[in-house]
């Protein structure tokens, strides 16, 4: 039986909290290696990221501002992005130092151990090495939380530096008294013009002793410290509130934590993570495999992160102000990654937060013109291709999520499938985008055509006939670029078959990808995909013939393209759906042997534990759903395809509290 809906092989119940689940959870997984994550504490869904920077060059290694090979911090910013592949973020870098303050970041930053390390689900904690003090952070969800613990007496100094990795646009810094000061940060990276303001309170009183000026129009001080003479084994704390509207909003925000526990402010963290963990219980006397699946289930709840205030005011696509109604705005959407397995799973245990997603995305529409495609702090990064805020909306609709206007969503997506740009013209003329229309044309026309099924799918259920016809008949424009000789989906040019061809080539005509892995993207029309390729058995052999492939690509090099089986790329996700393929064809047995190869080699319990970018949750949550059995092939159809479980015991928990044997 090739799908089988969720309740019939899960055990499903109301919501459990007796078990400790964060224990398991490692945030020095994918820190390494090409996984672009992050180790500091943060709390499910959180405004704040507080961890440390080893990076400030933006290397893509260091994209998360962390690496593990490192063994210098530079400090410790409130904002971090989990896994992407470019580097943004890192805003209002606090560092601790002794003696004479400097603003020079190779004099204040410190060399550290691993050994003298610690991260766990909401907290994270390090040794500097060059003034010998022991730092503590924890968050909650708009507040980060600092303690700091000089092991040495003398003048000691907390170094405030705006001009932090990318480029500031404007900075202020205004002391509001002895124990307060209020900051705005305005940068430029890959958002265009992100605003960060926070609220930064000590527990005891600070003198200002050096004052960093800027020369430039916006930037009227760059950086402050902060000092006061301790004795051996002083604590000084401070607390960093955020927002994105405003000082007001970080003022109101900074009432989030009213006392100066730490310990209470960790363990809250804690308990947070173990509410959202514990929607998924799995046993196993494998300690490893928990580690692995509570972290990867970790890093999909890590973000799109709240981006409002505590009153709900929140900073929208057309830069003002404005006040969110009924949902909870989000920013941080890397939808080409997420749409195919993250956003599947939050249908799946957060349906509240998918629907508040959605009306997020409806906002954006409305203030910015179009839909997410890889939206970040409220700006349009037009990062990957397609437009598939309109896969999440239409998987959320015909699971029958509610909570956001479906006939405001509908026009959105339709308003976005029928703009001119990025390739959309020729499209939307020919049937297909050529070489000599854009870039990536081959990727393009595939995700093109699969959002297209989306926004049919969205038609149907809104008894719009005409459109679903239309929209229908778009989907099957993969059928353009298919070679029927050749039995592979490739790039067209001046009316004919670019030429010579070869699947593995890595080119502009993918996008982070070859002919191999695009050609089994068409998760809208597989029974046409498997007819295309002569039936059944053509088919399988030609899924064979990919996983037996040579396990390189020729063309350009692309540092993307990772985890190779043959042919097939693990460490990017056009690649994700495929090994579930085998199911269509009546092979469950080779699923479920890629599929758990897969789960036993490319998900370790280390830095290097992942194979590829985290993308923010995708990677992660390809583990959590096949480690499950379930895998949602096409979102926007409303069953799973199935492998065998990877656990011996699952347990699914919705957040409604019903329970479903």
């Amino acid at each position: 039986m090739r799908f089988l809906l969720l309740s019939v092989f899960l055990f499903i119940s109301g919501l459990n909290f007796s078990q400790n689940y964060q224990q398991y959870v490692n945030p020095f997984i994918g820190t390494g290696g090409t996984g672009h994550a992050f180790p500091g504490a943060t709390v499910p869904f959180g405004m704040v990221q507080l961890s440390p920077d080893t990076r400030i060059d933006g290397s893509w290694e260091g994209c998360s501002g962390y690496h593990y090979s490192d063994n210098r911090i530079y400090g410790f910013s409130h904002t971090h992005l989990n896994g992407t592949g470019v580097s943004d973020y890192g805003d209002i870098l606090l560092m601790p130092t002794m003696g004479e303050p400097s603003f020079d970041n190779k004099i204040y930053s410190s060399t550290f151990s691993h050994t003298n390390e610690k991260a766990s689900a909401g907290f994270y904690s390090v040794k500097l090495d060059k003034h010998n003090i022991d730092v503590r952070l924890t968050t909650s969800t708009r507040i980060g939380f600092h303690e700091y613990t000089f092991n040495e007496s003398g003048l000691a100094n907390i170094i405030l530096d705006l001009n932090h990795r990318d480029k500031l646009l404007e900075g202020k810094i205004r002391v509001i008294n002895d124990r307060t000061i209020e900051v705005l940060r305005r940068s430029e990276a890959w958002a265009s013009n992100q605003y960060v303001y926070a609220r930064i309170e000590f527990n005891q009183k600070m003198a200002v002793s050096r004052v960093n000026k800027s020369d430039s129009e916006n930037l009227e001080i760059v950086g402050m410290s902060f000092s006061k003479k301790v004795k051996k084994g002083e604590k000084l704390l401070l607390k960093v509130a955020l927002s994105p509207t405003g000082y007001e909003g970080a003022q109101l925000n900074s009432t989030e934590i009213p006392h100066w526990d730490f310990e209470k402010v960790k363990k809250a963290a804690e308990q947070m993570w173990n509410k959202e963990l514990s929607k998924i219980e799995v046993t196993s006397s494998d300690k490893n495999k928990l580690t692995i699946f509570y972290t990867a289930l970790y890093h999909t709840m890590m973000q799109p992160n709240i981006a409002q205030d505590l009153d709900g005011k929140y900073r929208g696509r057309d830069n003002k102000i404005h006040q969110a109604e009924g949902f909870d705005y989000y920013t941080v959407f890397s939808l080409w990654d997420t749409f195919r397995a993250a956003h599947p799973l939050y249908t799946l245990i957060d349906k509240k937060r998918t629907s508040d997603y959605i009306n997020t995305f409806i906002k954006q529409f409305e203030q910015g013109g179009r839909l997410p495609v890889w939206e970040l702090a409220s700006n349009e990064t037009d990062c990957m291709i397609g437009y598939h805020s309109v896969s999440v909306i239409a998987d959320a609709m015909v699971k029958g999520i509610k909570g956001f206007d479906y006939e405001k969503a509908y026009e959105a997506a339709k308003h976005s499938a029928m703009l001119d740009h990025l390739g959309l013209d020729a499209y939307k003329k020919q049937g297909f985008i050529s070489i000599d229309d854009e870039h990536e044309s081959v990727s393009k026309t595939l995700e093109y055509a699969y959002d297209d099924w989306c926004i049919a799918q969205m038609a149907q259920l809104l008894d719009k006939k005409e459109d679903y016809q239309y929209f229908m008949l778009r989907s099957q424009n993969w059928k353009n670029l298919f070679n029927w000789e050749t039995g592979f989906i490739q790039p067209k040019k001046n009316g004919g078959w670019d030429k010579p061809f070869d699947p593995k080539e890595v080119n502009n005509n993918y996008t982070e990808a070859n002919g191999w892995q695009y050609t089994f993207f068409v998760p809208q029309d597989i029974d046409g995909m498997i007819e295309a390729m002569g039936g059944n058995e053509k088919f399988e052999a030609k899924l064979d013939e990919m996983f037996n492939s040579v396990s390189e690509t020729s063309g350009r090099h692309q540092v993307d393209i990772t985890g190779l089986i043959g042919q097939y790329a693990h460490g990017n996700e056009p690649s994700h759906h495929v090994a579930y393929l085998y199911n269509y064809v009546g092979k469950p047995e080779k699923t479920k042997e890629k599929v758990h190869f897969i789960l036993d080699n490319f998900y370790k319990n280390d830095p290097d534990g992942l194979i590829g970018n985290e993308d923010c949750g995708q990677m992660s949550a390809w583990y959590v759903l096949s480690s499950m059995g379930i895998y949602n092939v096409t979102p926007g159809q409303p069953n799973w395809t199935t492998s065998e479980p990877y656990f011996e015991k699952i347990k699914v928990n919705f957040e409604n509290g019903e329970a479903v044997d």
